[in-house]
C-alpha cells in the first residue's frame, strides 16, 4: 500500500488540480484545450506518472526528501540539495523518470532553477542586504506545501546574436522589467523551448547568461503562475503531433502515453509579478553565478542521467529487435549493442563523479551543487554518444525502422493477411512493428537534436570545460618530467 504524507499529492490530486487552470495554449495554429487536446495532454500524464513514482514505497529515497523548512517529506523536484546524497539522488530521480517516461521529466528544469536560486539569493542577501533569499525561502515552502509542478524557464529568443540584449532593436527577445511598481514588476519579452510549462503549475524564469552594466532591466528572476493575465504559450508542432492527432488509439504510437518531450514558446505580455515573486531585480553582478550553478546542476542531470535512462531504453529496443528478427547472436549485433552500453556507462559515470565531487556553494549556506566539470563533461559526452547510440540502434532495427506498415494494416482485412506473412521473423509481425514503432519514435525522431542542444549546446560545455580546467597546472607537471627550468 502506497506510504502518504499531507505535502505530496496523489496523480489523481494533479489532475484534479490541472482543471482549475485556463492557459491559452496555442498548436498547430488553433487554440487548444490541456485537458482535451491529444498533444498537450501527454505532458499532463508525464506529469501524473511522476507524481505516482514519488507515491512508491520503494522509489521513497529517489523521489522524496525531508524538506528543512517544512519538516515534511516533499518531491525531490522541489528540495534544495543539503549534501552529496542529495545530488546523487537528484541524478538517480533524472535517470529513473528516464527510463519509466522515455520522455521529459516537465519538473526537471524547475529543480535546477530552484537550486540555483537557493544560494544566489543568499548570497545578494549577505553582501548586498537584500530580502531576496527569506522570499525565495517563502516561495518554496508554498511550493513544498502544496506539492506544485515547477516548471524552468532559461532560453530567450536573442534575436540579432552579435548583438547584447540592450542592444537590440526589439527589446522583447529578452525578458526585461518594463515597468517597477510599489507592489511589483512589470515584464514583457519571452522564453523558447520551455518544456511542459504548459502542464505545470508555476514556472521559474531566471536569465539566460550574465548581464552587464547597463543591462539592469534584463537581470530579472521572477515566478509566475501557470495562465497569469498576459501569458501565451505556443506548442511545437512536428510530425508526431500530425500523427498524434490522426490516430485514434494511441497504442500505435511510438510513446502511446507520454509522446514526445512537449516544448512551448511562452510569451511575456506585460505579465505583472509581484515583489514576493522576484529573487533578483536589476543585480547584474550576480547573473553569471545563477547561470553558471544552474548549468551545472542541469548538465549533470540532463546529460548524466536523464539521457542515460533513455539510453536504457533504446538499448532494450534494439535487443528485442534483433531477437525478434532473429541475429541477435551474430557477432557484429553484440558489439554494438555493447557499444551502446559503452557509451551508456561513461555517461552515468561521469554524472555520480558530478555529484561524488559536489560541494556546498557558495560556502556557509548549507546548499550543495556538483563539480563543474564532471557535469561538463557528461553533458558533452552524451552529446557525441547519443548519436552513436541512436546509430546502432537504426542500423539493428534496419530499414523497417522508417519504411514498416502501420499496425492499424493488421485490423485492416484487406492488408491483415499480407502484412502477417511478410512481416513475421523470429517473431510474429505484431511484435516486429510495435518495436520497429518504438526505435522510430527515438531514431526518426526529435531526441537527436533536443539531446545536443538541451542544457546548452556542447559549444558551451567546451567553453566552460577549457576554462575551468588549470592548464598551468598541467604545463607545470610536463615540465617537471620533462626536465624544462621554470
Amino acid at each position: 500500500m502506497a506510504w502518504r504524507c499531507f505535502a505530496l499529492k496523489t496523480a489523481a490530486e494533479y489532475m484534479e488540480s490541472m482543471k482549475d487552470l485556463s492557459p491559452r495554449i496555442f498548436l498547430g495554429g488553433k487554440q487548444v484545450n490541456l485537458l482535451e487536446n491529444p498533444t498537450t495532454m501527454t505532458v499532463v500524464r508525464a506529469n501524473a506518472r511522476v507524481y505516482e513514482l514519488a507515491e512508491d514505497p520503494q522509489y521513497q529515497e529517489i523521489m522524496t526528501a525531508i524538506s528543512p523548512y517544512t519538516g515534511e517529506r516533499v518531491s525531490r523536484c522541489l528540495h534544495i540539495a543539503q549534501s552529496i546524497h542529495d545530488l546523487e539522488m537528484r541524478a538517480e530521480m533524472a535517470l529513473l523518470t528516464s527510463q519509466v517516461l522515455g520522455t521529459c521529466n516537465y519538473r526537471c528544469v524547475g529543480a535546477d532553477t530552484l537550486n540555483a536560486l537557493a544560494g544566489v539569493t543568499w548570497e545578494m542577501d549577505r553582501d548586498l542586504g537584500t530580502e531576496y533569499h527569506q522570499r525565495f525561502i517563502n516561495y518554496l515552502k508554498y511550493l513544498q506545501e502544496n506539492d506544485l509542478a515547477v516548471s524552468g524557464a532559461v532560453t530567450d529568443p536573442k534575436g540579432e546574436r552579435t548583438r547584447r540584449p540592450a542592444q537590440q532593436e526589439d527589446p522583447d527577445v529578452y525578458v526585461h522589467v518594463v515597468e517597477k511598481r510599489s507592489d511589483g514588476i512589470v515584464v514583457r519579452g519571452a522564453k523558447v523551448s520551455q518544456s511542459g510549462a504548459i502542464g505545470c503549475h508555476e514556472t521559474v524564469v531566471i536569465p539566460t547568461m550574465a548581464m552587464r552594466p547597463g543591462e539592469e532591466n534584463f537581470a530579472v528572476a521572477f515566478a509566475v503562475p501557470n495562465g497569469a493575465p498576459g501569458i501565451t504559450y505556443i506548442s511545437q508542432y512536428t510530425p508526431f503531433t500530425a500523427e498524434r492527432e490522426v490516430i485514434p488509439d494511441i497504442k500505435y504510437l511510438g510513446n502511446p502515453l507520454y509522446g514526445q518531450r512537449e516544448t512551448c514558446t511562452m510569451v511575456f505580455e506585460n505579465v505583472f509579478i509581484p515583489w514576493e515573486r522576484v529573487f533578483l531585480c536589476g543585480e547584474t553582478q550576480f547573473t553569471g553565478k545563477l547561470i553558471a550553478r544552474f548549468a551545472k546542476t542541469h548538465r549533470m542531470n540532463c546529460g548524466g542521467a536523464c539521457k542515460v535512462g533513455f539510453a536504457d531504453l533504446i538499448i532494450g529496443a534494439s535487443q528485442l529487435a534483433a531477437e525478434y528478427s532473429g541475429v541477435h547472436k551474430a557477432p557484429h549485433i553484440v558489439e554494438k549493442i555493447t557499444d551502446m552500453i559503452r557509451v551508456r556507462e561513461t555517461c552515468y559515470a561521469c554524472a555520480i563523479a558530478a555529484a561524488v565531487k559536489g560541494r556546498e556553494e557558495p560556502a556557509g549556506s548549507g546548499f550543495y551543487q556538483p563539480d563543474d566539470v564532471f557535469g561538463n563533461v557528461a553533458k558533452l559526452t552524451v552529446a557525441d554518444g547519443f548519436w552513436e547510440i541512436m546509430k546502432w540502434a537504426g542500423d539493428i532495427g534496419g530499414g523497417m525502422a522508417v519504411t514498416m506498415p502501420s499496425e492499424l494494416e493488421l485490423e485492416n482485412p484487406e492488408t491483415a493477411q499480407y502484412i502477417r506473412k511478410f512481416m513475421k521473423a523470429a517473431a510474429p509481425a505484431e511484435l516486429r512493428l510495435r518495436i520497429a514503432k518504438f526505435i522510430q519514435n527515438w531514431c526518426a525522431g526529435l531526441h537527436g537534436a533536443g539531446t545536443w542542444h538541451g542544457a546548452g549546446s556542447p559549444q558551451a560545455q567546451k567553453m566552460a570545460l577549457f576554462a575551468l580546467t588549470d592548464l598551468e597546472k598541467k604545463k607545470k607537471l610536463a615540465k617537471n618530467l620533462a626536465g624544462i627550468a621554470e
